[in-house]
């Protein structure tokens, strides 16, 4: 048990003297890089889907038809 309690104590010294914190101009810009890659990754995403399920009832139709 004490060596779980010395490394919470560790731990907890290096968030707070050893960690560097952004400041809100980093902060912010660094949401807006995290908001712009994953409204790109969704429209990229939903454009493969849409492709993929366009091609794949075209072959359906194509076979079953």
């Amino acid at each position: 048990m004490s060596k779980f309690l010395q490394h919470l104590k560790d731990s907890y010294k290096e968030l707070v003297n050893k960690v560097t914190w952004p400041n809100w101009e980093q902060l912010q810009q660094s949401t807006m890089i995290v908001l712009v890659a994953t409204i790109i990754l969704a429209v990229i995403l939903w454009l493969m889907d849409f492709i993929a399920g366009g091609a794949l009832n075209f072959l359906y139709k194509m076979l079953y038809s």
